[in-house]
Protein backbone atom coordinates (compact mmCIF):
# COMPACT_ATOMS: atom_id res chain seq x y z
CA UNK A 1 0.00 0.00 0.00
CA UNK A 2 1.69 3.53 -1.01
CA UNK A 3 1.83 5.77 1.51
CA UNK A 4 -0.44 8.86 1.40
CA UNK A 5 1.38 12.20 -0.05
CA UNK A 6 1.14 14.71 2.98
CA UNK A 7 -0.68 17.92 1.56
CA UNK A 8 1.52 20.98 0.40
CA UNK A 9 0.58 24.18 2.52
CA UNK A 10 -0.48 26.79 0.60
CA UNK A 11 1.40 30.07 0.82
CA UNK A 12 -2.02 32.78 0.55
CA UNK A 13 -3.77 30.63 3.20
CA UNK A 14 -1.10 30.73 5.64
CA UNK A 15 -0.34 34.01 5.51
CA UNK A 16 -3.91 35.08 6.29
CA UNK A 17 -3.42 35.12 10.13
CA UNK A 18 -5.29 38.10 10.18
CA UNK A 19 -8.17 37.17 8.25
CA UNK A 20 -8.60 34.16 10.56
CA UNK A 21 -8.42 36.03 13.78
CA UNK A 22 -10.84 38.62 12.35
CA UNK A 23 -13.35 35.70 11.75
CA UNK A 24 -12.48 34.11 14.95
CA UNK A 25 -13.37 37.76 16.67
CA UNK A 26 -16.70 37.54 15.53
CA UNK A 27 -17.58 34.63 17.06
CA UNK A 28 -16.00 34.48 20.42
CA UNK A 29 -14.77 37.97 22.53
CA UNK A 30 -11.17 39.25 22.62
CA UNK A 31 -10.12 38.18 26.05
CA UNK A 32 -10.84 35.19 24.98
CA UNK A 33 -8.13 34.62 22.07
CA UNK A 34 -4.97 34.53 22.25
CA UNK A 35 -1.47 34.45 20.35
CA UNK A 36 -1.21 32.49 16.95
CA UNK A 37 0.19 28.92 17.91
CA UNK A 38 0.92 27.99 14.26
CA UNK A 39 -0.83 26.79 10.66
CA UNK A 40 -1.19 23.35 9.34
CA UNK A 41 -2.46 22.26 5.75
CA UNK A 42 -5.65 20.28 5.18
CA UNK A 43 -5.87 19.59 1.68
CA UNK A 44 -5.19 21.57 -1.67
CA UNK A 45 -5.38 25.52 -0.90
CA UNK A 46 -7.03 24.52 2.60
CA UNK A 47 -5.26 25.84 5.92
CA UNK A 48 -6.18 25.99 9.36
CA UNK A 49 -4.76 28.31 11.69
CA UNK A 50 -4.32 27.54 15.05
CA UNK A 51 -5.11 30.24 18.48
CA UNK A 52 -4.75 29.86 21.94
CA UNK A 53 -7.96 29.84 24.07
CA UNK A 54 -7.47 31.59 27.06
CA UNK A 55 -11.41 31.24 28.42
CA UNK A 56 -11.10 30.08 32.03
CA UNK A 57 -11.34 26.47 32.44
CA UNK A 58 -10.22 25.52 28.68
CA UNK A 59 -6.67 25.01 29.46
CA UNK A 60 -4.76 23.73 26.30
CA UNK A 61 -7.83 24.24 24.38
CA UNK A 62 -6.96 26.26 21.01
CA UNK A 63 -9.40 27.58 18.37
CA UNK A 64 -9.28 26.15 15.23
CA UNK A 65 -10.14 28.44 11.91
CA UNK A 66 -9.99 26.51 8.78
CA UNK A 67 -9.65 28.59 5.31
CA UNK A 68 -9.32 27.93 1.73
CA UNK A 69 -8.86 29.67 -1.48
CA UNK A 70 -9.85 28.94 -4.91
CA UNK A 71 -7.65 28.36 -7.92
CA UNK A 72 -5.79 31.51 -8.93
CA UNK A 73 -7.54 33.31 -6.07
CA UNK A 74 -5.76 35.90 -4.01
CA UNK A 75 -8.23 35.89 -1.07
CA UNK A 76 -9.22 33.32 1.49
CA UNK A 77 -13.09 31.94 2.65
CA UNK A 78 -13.58 31.09 5.87
CA UNK A 79 -14.66 27.57 5.93
CA UNK A 80 -15.46 26.31 9.28
CA UNK A 81 -14.59 27.80 13.45
CA UNK A 82 -14.20 25.24 16.12
CA UNK A 83 -12.31 24.70 19.66
CA UNK A 84 -10.05 21.55 19.66
CA UNK A 85 -8.45 20.16 22.85
CA UNK A 86 -4.73 20.11 22.44
CA UNK A 87 -2.58 17.34 23.65
CA UNK A 88 -2.20 18.62 27.59
CA UNK A 89 -6.17 20.07 27.63
CA UNK A 90 -8.00 19.43 30.09
CA UNK A 91 -10.91 17.22 29.26
CA UNK A 92 -13.83 15.72 31.02
CA UNK A 93 -14.00 12.36 32.15
CA UNK A 94 -14.91 9.60 29.60
CA UNK A 95 -18.44 9.17 29.77
CA UNK A 96 -19.84 6.26 32.29
CA UNK A 97 -23.60 4.89 31.31
CA UNK A 98 -25.48 5.62 34.58
CA UNK A 99 -26.44 1.83 34.99
CA UNK A 100 -22.56 1.18 35.61
CA UNK A 101 -22.01 4.66 37.84
CA UNK A 102 -24.82 3.68 40.27
CA UNK A 103 -23.49 2.19 43.68
CA UNK A 104 -25.41 0.81 46.74
CA UNK A 105 -26.71 3.19 48.51
CA UNK A 106 -27.43 6.02 45.94
CA UNK A 107 -31.53 5.54 45.23
CA UNK A 108 -33.70 8.45 47.50
CA UNK A 109 -36.82 8.15 48.48
CA UNK A 110 -39.31 7.88 45.26
CA UNK A 111 -36.34 7.10 42.79
CA UNK A 112 -36.65 4.06 40.17
CA UNK A 113 -34.22 1.68 39.13
CA UNK A 114 -35.81 -0.60 36.40
CA UNK A 115 -33.56 -4.24 35.49
CA UNK A 116 -32.92 -4.75 32.16
CA UNK A 117 -35.35 -7.55 30.13
CA UNK A 118 -32.17 -9.50 29.74
CA UNK A 119 -30.49 -9.01 33.23
CA UNK A 120 -28.31 -12.01 33.83
CA UNK A 121 -28.84 -11.99 37.18
CA UNK A 122 -32.67 -13.31 36.82
CA UNK A 123 -34.45 -15.78 35.47
CA UNK A 124 -37.90 -16.63 34.62
CA UNK A 125 -40.01 -17.63 37.66
CA UNK A 126 -40.87 -21.10 36.24
CA UNK A 127 -37.51 -21.96 36.29
CA UNK A 128 -37.46 -21.82 39.65
CA UNK A 129 -33.76 -21.03 39.47
CA UNK A 130 -33.39 -19.97 43.15
CA UNK A 131 -35.12 -22.87 44.71
CA UNK A 132 -34.69 -26.60 44.40
CA UNK A 133 -37.87 -27.66 44.02
CA UNK A 134 -39.34 -29.23 40.30
CA UNK A 135 -39.17 -26.85 37.71
CA UNK A 136 -42.18 -28.85 35.94
CA UNK A 137 -44.26 -28.67 38.57
CA UNK A 138 -43.92 -24.94 39.41
CA UNK A 139 -44.22 -24.15 35.42
CA UNK A 140 -47.72 -25.97 35.24
CA UNK A 141 -49.00 -24.35 38.58
CA UNK A 142 -47.93 -20.61 37.51
CA UNK A 143 -49.09 -21.08 33.64
CA UNK A 144 -52.48 -22.45 35.09
CA UNK A 145 -53.00 -19.69 38.40
CA UNK A 146 -50.59 -16.97 36.84
CA UNK A 147 -49.39 -16.02 39.90
CA UNK A 148 -46.20 -16.16 41.04
CA UNK A 149 -43.03 -14.02 40.25
CA UNK A 150 -42.39 -13.12 37.13
CA UNK A 151 -38.74 -13.20 37.54
CA UNK A 152 -36.50 -14.59 40.24
CA UNK A 153 -32.63 -15.05 40.92
CA UNK A 154 -30.60 -16.81 38.31
CA UNK A 155 -27.73 -19.31 39.20
CA UNK A 156 -25.50 -16.21 38.05
CA UNK A 157 -27.58 -13.61 40.01
CA UNK A 158 -27.31 -16.10 43.39
CA UNK A 159 -23.76 -16.68 42.73
CA UNK A 160 -22.94 -12.57 42.38
CA UNK A 161 -24.71 -11.96 45.65
CA UNK A 162 -22.70 -14.38 47.56
CA UNK A 163 -19.76 -13.30 46.39
CA UNK A 164 -20.59 -9.62 47.61
CA UNK A 165 -21.65 -10.37 51.02
CA UNK A 166 -19.08 -12.59 51.70
CA UNK A 167 -16.48 -9.98 50.59
CA UNK A 168 -18.21 -7.51 52.27
CA UNK A 169 -18.54 -5.65 55.98
CA UNK A 170 -21.15 -8.32 56.78
CA UNK A 171 -18.55 -11.67 56.12
CA UNK A 172 -15.79 -12.91 58.13
CA UNK A 173 -13.12 -10.87 57.01
CA UNK A 174 -14.85 -7.76 58.40
CA UNK A 175 -12.54 -6.30 61.54
CA UNK A 176 -15.93 -6.74 63.90
CA UNK A 177 -15.82 -10.14 62.94
CA UNK A 178 -12.21 -11.22 63.18
CA UNK A 179 -12.21 -9.63 66.87
CA UNK A 180 -15.71 -11.89 67.75
CA UNK A 181 -16.00 -14.28 70.65
CA UNK A 182 -17.45 -16.78 68.20
CA UNK A 183 -19.07 -17.27 64.87
CA UNK A 184 -22.48 -16.05 63.80
CA UNK A 185 -23.45 -19.83 62.97
CA UNK A 186 -23.18 -20.96 66.41
CA UNK A 187 -25.73 -17.73 68.08
CA UNK A 188 -28.95 -18.08 69.09
CA UNK A 189 -29.71 -14.87 67.02
CA UNK A 190 -28.79 -16.35 63.77
CA UNK A 191 -31.87 -16.70 61.29
CA UNK A 192 -30.75 -19.20 58.42
CA UNK A 193 -31.75 -18.16 54.86
CA UNK A 194 -34.07 -20.47 52.90
CA UNK A 195 -32.76 -21.75 49.88
CA UNK A 196 -29.41 -22.37 48.50
CA UNK A 197 -28.03 -19.47 49.90
CA UNK A 198 -29.04 -20.53 53.41
CA UNK A 199 -26.00 -22.80 53.43
CA UNK A 200 -23.55 -19.75 54.12
CA UNK A 201 -26.06 -16.83 54.98
CA UNK A 202 -28.48 -15.82 57.34
CA UNK A 203 -29.92 -12.73 59.08
CA UNK A 204 -28.98 -11.16 62.54
CA UNK A 205 -32.42 -10.82 64.82
CA UNK A 206 -30.24 -9.44 67.53
CA UNK A 207 -31.39 -5.93 68.41
CA UNK A 208 -28.09 -4.55 69.94
CA UNK A 209 -25.91 -6.07 67.16
CA UNK A 210 -24.82 -3.98 64.44
CA UNK A 211 -25.81 -6.43 62.02
CA UNK A 212 -29.62 -6.39 63.51
CA UNK A 213 -31.49 -7.27 59.95
CA UNK A 214 -29.02 -7.41 57.74
CA UNK A 215 -27.54 -10.74 56.17
CA UNK A 216 -24.53 -11.71 57.45
CA UNK A 217 -22.33 -15.24 56.38
CA UNK A 218 -21.85 -18.31 58.72
CA UNK A 219 -18.63 -17.47 59.94
CA UNK A 220 -19.39 -13.71 60.16
CA UNK A 221 -19.71 -12.28 64.13
CA UNK A 222 -19.23 -9.80 66.70
CA UNK A 223 -19.67 -9.14 70.19
CA UNK A 224 -23.06 -9.44 70.73
CA UNK A 225 -22.82 -12.91 70.70
CA UNK A 226 -25.68 -14.91 72.12
CA UNK A 227 -23.66 -16.63 73.79
CA UNK A 228 -20.57 -14.68 75.24
CA UNK A 229 -19.62 -14.53 78.44
CA UNK A 230 -17.74 -11.96 80.62
CA UNK A 231 -14.71 -12.93 82.75
CA UNK A 232 -14.70 -12.80 86.10
CA UNK A 233 -11.67 -9.87 85.24
CA UNK A 234 -14.67 -7.87 83.16
CA UNK A 235 -17.53 -8.28 86.25
CA UNK A 236 -18.83 -5.28 87.83
CA UNK A 237 -17.43 -5.15 91.26
CA UNK A 238 -19.84 -6.59 94.08
CA UNK A 239 -21.64 -4.43 95.74
CA UNK A 240 -20.36 -3.79 100.04
CA UNK A 241 -22.57 -5.83 102.50
CA UNK A 242 -25.27 -3.12 103.84
CA UNK A 243 -24.19 -1.10 106.94
CA UNK A 244 -26.87 -1.67 109.55
CA UNK A 245 -27.94 1.06 111.66
CA UNK A 246 -27.34 0.39 115.40
CA UNK A 247 -28.10 3.73 116.85
CA UNK A 248 -30.84 4.21 119.13
CA UNK A 249 -33.89 6.51 119.68
CA UNK A 250 -32.56 7.14 122.91
CA UNK A 251 -28.93 8.09 122.11
CA UNK A 252 -30.58 10.52 119.17
CA UNK A 253 -32.46 12.34 122.55
CA UNK A 254 -29.25 12.68 123.87
CA UNK A 255 -27.29 14.14 121.53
Amino acid sequence: MRATKPPKLDEVGAEAVDAARAALLELVPAEDVGEHLGVQPEESKVVTHLFECTRRGYRGWRWSVTVSRAPRQKTVTVDEVVLLPGDDALLAPEWVPWRERIRPGDLSPGDLLPTEEDDPRLAPAYTAADEVVDADAVKEVADELGLGRPRVLSLEGRDLAAERWYDGTHGPDAPIAQSAPAQCGTCGFFVRLAGPLGRLFGACANAYANDDGRVVSIDHGCGAHSEVQLSKKNLPAPLPEPALDTIKIEDLETF
